[in-house]
């Protein structure tokens, strides 16, 4: 889906380079869920390092860690709201 690969894409770019090595911090440990209301598609991004199949030193394991993008249909990310207890 274009919503979902656009808000993962951009997640992804705004990570910071030393992570971007890091199986954490790949698109193999995120799971993206994607709603649709009134003409937007809603797209929550999980991060879950169990799929990594351990964490990477010095990893800080934050709990209910996600961010939430509003996206058109086309794939323009309009809008993002992160969320970091």
């Amino acid at each position: 889906m274009v919503a979902a690969n656009a808000a993962l894409q951009h997640l992804l770019a705004s990570l910071p380079k030393e992570s971007a090595k890091t199986c954490s911090h790949s698109a193999k440990a995120m799971e993206v869920i994607v709603g649709e209301h009134a003409g937007l598609y809603f797209v929550q991004i999980n991060q879950r390092v169990e799929k990594c199949g351990k964490f990477a030193p010095g990893f800080n394991l934050t709990l209910d860690w996600f961010e939430l993008y509003a996206v058109s249909p086309d794939g323009k990310v309009l809008a993002r709201y992160p969320y970091t207890p």
